[in-house]
This record gives structure tokens, C-alpha cells and sequence, in this order.
């Protein structure tokens, strides 16, 4: 296709959507270390974030974000919720008006508890906003494996013909109209994920598991109905998807924090062995926040946040859901 994509990122994801674009379109990744980029200019890999993989030999890097995103027809983030923005306003002054910005960002700023796509709109006013979301595990896509992920933006046009930058072989890209439900179906599963990696480090049943991730998503459902999204995003790829992969698979970042701190480990051992960032970590305060600034009961996610301020272990808060009463299901806890 004609179109000419930019990608801010050289993590797991970001390395992974950009080798997937190339199959259809020139695209141009920029990755902070300088190591990253001449691997995947010179080897076609990028062992730090998808070790023993290899990456589309059409796709190129560099160091200079200007040279990524000057000239780009779309520009992608693949970058942490906690420096997006800072690295968006430093590609603000290279990108052409109207260019469509997709965030594959599932995560909340910290400061101001904006999603990304509002993020977006605050630096680069104008610009279609979009996101990339779904049960999208980086290695295992990477490595041709069958998956599914939607695409969802406002205008139903644009979308679709994005659609076709990312739909490749065996990857299938849905779109979506609902950009605030599938934003935050991305963002509110990883609290739920680091909820059932707690469980499975101490040894709970499927069962078990299986109670909670449901649970979750009435949970996660009640706060982004509230925020705007619509019942039924939740209940798709975005939403009830994009959790059983978080919560089951060994290769999820979150369930595996829950899953040591589940074990016994504090949360700094934790962070401190892990190369990438598990999202769910720093956006549980702010969903909080927005639990109670909506007045949505989330006791899952304040069982969870408990556990990463400190103020609870594992084993207290799973003995408190256990204990607490059960209602209608239509009703939190």
C-alpha cells in the first residue's frame, strides 16, 4: 500500500508492530539505545525485548526521532504510559497536519489520568487518534503464530483504511468505533491480571482463576461504561479477550508481578528483574481514582492497589474476598 508509517518504540510490542507493517508498507522504527537499532538494521533482531526472533528484513531503524516521523503518513507510539507524552512533543514538531496518530499504549498518566488518545489530543490537536488493542502477546505473534486485535478509532473511514497497514497473514485486525471502550479494556485488564497472578502464586485453583477474571470484567465493564464506552466492547476482542490472554499466559507482565508477589517477593525485586513494563503496576492508583470519581465500587483493584502501596499481602487480601458477602452477580465484590 501507498502509505508511509512512523513508529516511536523499540520495546517487545512496538519491535513486533513494526516487523507486521512491513510486510505491507514502509516503516521506520526509533528506539532510544543505539545497540537496538543497529541490531535491527544490520541482524534483523532485536534480542533484548524478542530474543531468537527475526524481524522483517524491510523494516528499518534509527536513533533520531525526527527521521522516524518526518514525512510518515501514520505515526504509531509504542512507548511506556509514563513518558508518552514527552516523547509525542518531541515528534510534534516533525509530523505533518492530520496525520493519524495510533496509540498501542494500554495505560493511564500517572499526573492527570488522561488515556493516551486524550494525551494525543492535548499535543498534536487535529490529528485522528486511534488505538491498537487486543490479546496481542508480542513473542508468540512475532513468532507467526494466529492472533486477532482491533483497530478502533471515531471515523469509521479512516479506520478502515488503516486497517489494512496492520492485517497481515495470520495477524487479523478488526475495526472498532468504540476508542474509549477498547482503550480502556486495554488498561483496566492488567490490574485484574496482576489480581489472578496473585492467586496462582499461592497456589490457587482453576476455579479460582476463573472467578476472578470473570469478576474482573464486571468490574472492568462498570468503570468503562461509566467513563463512555459501550457494554458490548467489553465482551470482545478488547475487552473479555484481551483479559483471559493477560491472566492466563505465562508470558504476561503483569500476572507475572502478581504472581511473585503471590511467591513472597516485594515489588521492587519484582520491577528490578524485569526488562520491560508491567502497565498495571502504574496505572492502579490512577483507576482508583477514577473509581471514585465515577462512584464505582472496584474491590478487586483496591485489593490490588493494597498490595502494591504495601498496606496489605496477598495472602490478607484474597482471605478478605473470600470472607466478604456475596450479592446479586449484577452487584461489585
Amino acid at each position: 500500500m501507498s502509505l508511509k508509517a512512523g513508529l516511536l518504540g523499540g520495546g517487545s510490542w512496538g519491535t513486533t508492530v513494526a516487523s507486521l507493517i512491513a510486510r505491507n508498507a514502509p516503516v521506520k522504527i526509533w528506539a532510544r539505545c543505539e545497540d537496538t537499532v543497529r541490531e535491527i538494521n544490520e541482524d534483523h533482531r532485536n534480542s533484548k525485548y524478542l530474543p531468537g526472533a527475526r524481524l522483517n528484513p524491510k523494516l528499518t531503524a534509527t536513533h533520531s526521532i525526527r527521521k522516524a516521523v518526518k514525512g510518515c503518513d501514520v505515526l504509531v507510539m509504542g512507548i511506556p504510559s509514563q513518558h508518552f507524552r514527552s516523547v509525542l512533543e518531541q515528534a510534534a514538531e516533525h509530523i505533518r497536519p492530520w496525520v493519524p496518530v495510533i496509540s498501542l499504549t494500554k495505560g493511564l498518566e500517572l499526573n492527570t489520568h488522561k488515556r493516551m488518545t486524550q494525551v494525543i489530543n492535548e499535543v498534536l490537536p487535529g490529528h485522528p487518534v486511534g488505538v491498537l488493542t487486543g490479546p496481542n502477546l508480542a513473542r508468540e505473534i512475532i513468532s507467526g503464530q494466529a492472533a486477532a486485535s482491533v483497530i478502533a478509532m471515531e471515523d469509521a473511514i479512516i479506520v478502515r483504511a488503516l486497517q489494512k497497514l496492520f492485517h497481515s497473514g495470520l495477524f487479523r485486525v478488526y475495526t472498532n468505533t468504540d476508542l474509549i471502550g477498547c482503550e480502556l479494556g486495554g488498561v483496566l485488564k492488567n490490574i485484574i491480571a496482576i489480581a489472578v497472578g496473585m492467586g496462582d502464586g499461592q497456589g490457587a485453583g482453576d476455579n479460582t482463576r476463573s472467578a476472578l477474571i470473570t469478576r474482573g470484567l464486571s468490574e472492568i465493564m462498570r468503570l468503562g461504561v461509566a467513563m463512555g464506552g459501550r457494554p458490548e466492547t467489553f465482551a470482545g476482542l478488547a475487552g473479555m479477550g484481551d483479559l483471559i490472554a493477560t491472566c492466563t499466559s505465562a508470558q504476561s507482565r503483569n500476572r507475572h508481578v502478581g504472581y511473585e508477589l503471590g511467591k513472597g517477593r516485594t515489588l521492587q525485586e519484582i520491577i528490578d528483574d524485569m526488562v520491560m513494563v508491567a502497565e498495571g503496576v502504574k496505572s492502579a492508583p490512577t483507576v482508583m481514582a477514577l473509581g471514585e470519581e465515577y462512584g464505582i465500587e472496584m474491590p478487586i483493584t483496591g485489593d490490588v492497589y493494597s498490595v502494591l502501596q504495601g498496606e496489605a499481602t496477598p495472602r490478607q487480601v484474597f482471605r478478605g474476598l473470600l470472607q466478604s458477602s456475596a450479592g446479586a452477580e449484577s452487584e461489585p465484590g
